[in-house]
């Protein structure tokens, strides 16, 4: 059961915090500063007894964010607390007695400076930068700062392709960090090479049609990108008949099966998860422009399906090959 924390808290994310934590995907960076209520005591006090090794949740269901408090990090939880760090210790005076709560560029820097080292030896260096978990930090209440409260919780948070938060369950150190699509998700690549959800109405470049964990097949250390692919060449075709329906859907829908493999730095991190796909290749083994979803209603570059002729049966759906149609975009 969710703990309060020492003062009860209405959390409210500062609008300029929730830009930079919600428009800033890719530096893998967030922060979270909240609003005190007014019944909060005039002495110096921290905001929260949270430590390392704890976990803090909120509810932002509403787009107002509310009920700020520790809980069990076996349960559903936002984040996962690796320091706590004292501002006030901070080696010159630019976080004294009067001294206004940082600006967004600053706290990013002091993410750098204070929560990376800490973070990553808390999780023993167990971090996948292209995965899911990013480092983030929190900052007391805006009346507990004025207060004299300098309180820095550092720590670690999963945020979506579009860099919202998103709850977990679990500490992060054991959980797969691989940032994957559960299968029917349609997804857009741009121009960076990041991948994002969206709706199959809407174009997109892959449909995903199963998530393979690769450690029940590679359990002893990193594999190979050559053997993850030869595995993953079978797999993923099977995915692909299973997700349309068997071998004609996947011939007449002119698609081919696709998988992206985990490099050696993202498997140590703790990544371990893929995904099959579906995808068109172009001649220049680009990936098309798919509108519609692969089951109903799909458009390739802005035309149907072209047509493909009539074939015998298939005696041995195994034989039926497949390759990648083109590198697979890095996770982001």
């Amino acid at each position: 059961m969710a703990t309060p924390l020492v003062i009860v808290v209405v959390l409210a994310v500062v609008a300029g915090v929730g830009a930079y934590l919600y428009t800033n995907a890719k530096d893998k960076s967030g922060g979270v500063s909240v609003s005190q209520n007014a019944s909060a005591t005039a002495s110096v006090a921290s905001f929260t007894s949270a430590d390392a090794g704890t976990c803090l949740t909120w509810d932002a269901s509403s787009g107002a964010v509310s009920g700020f408090e520790q809980t069990d990090c076996a349960g559903e939880h936002r984040f996962e607390v690796s320091s706590r760090e004292d501002l006030a210790t901070y080696p010159n005076s630019e976080f004294g007695a009067s001294a206004p709560m940082p600006d967004l560029t600053r706290q990013a820097q002091l993410r750098e400076e204070l929560c990376l080292a800490p973070t990553l030896a808390y999780l023993g260096g167990t971090f996948d930068q292209l995965g899911k978990y990013s480092v983030a930090s929190i900052l007391p209440p805006q009346a507990a700062w004025d207060q004299g409260d300098r309180t820095l919780l550092c720590g670690v948070q999963a945020t979506d392709e579009n860099g919202a938060v998103i709850a977990t369950i679990g500490k992060a150190a054991t959980q797969d960090q691989s940032r994957v699509f559960d299968p029917g998700t349609c997804v857009s690549i741009d121009a960076s090479s990041a991948t994002h959800k969206v709706d199959c109405a809407q174009a997109h470049q892959m449909e995903t049609t199963q998530i393979v964990d690769l450690t029940t097949v590679f359990p002893q250390g990193t594999p190979s990108i050559d053997d993850q692919d030869n595995y993953l060449r079978g797999v993923c075709t099977q995915a692909a008949r299973d997700y349309l329906g068997g071998d004609d859907p996947l011939y007449y829908s002119t698609l081919q099966p696709f998988w992206s493999t985990i490099q050696a730095n993202s498997w140590t991190g703790g990544s371990h998860s893929v995904n099959c796909s579906l995808v068109f290749a172009n001649p220049d083994n680009s990936f098309a422009v798919l509108t519609g979803s692969a089951k109903g209603g799909l458009t390739i570059n802005g035309a149907p399906p072209a047509s493909r002729p009539e074939r015998s049966p298939i005696v041995n759906p195994d034989a039926l090959s497949a390759t990648a149609a083109a590198p697979a975009p890095a996770a982001q």
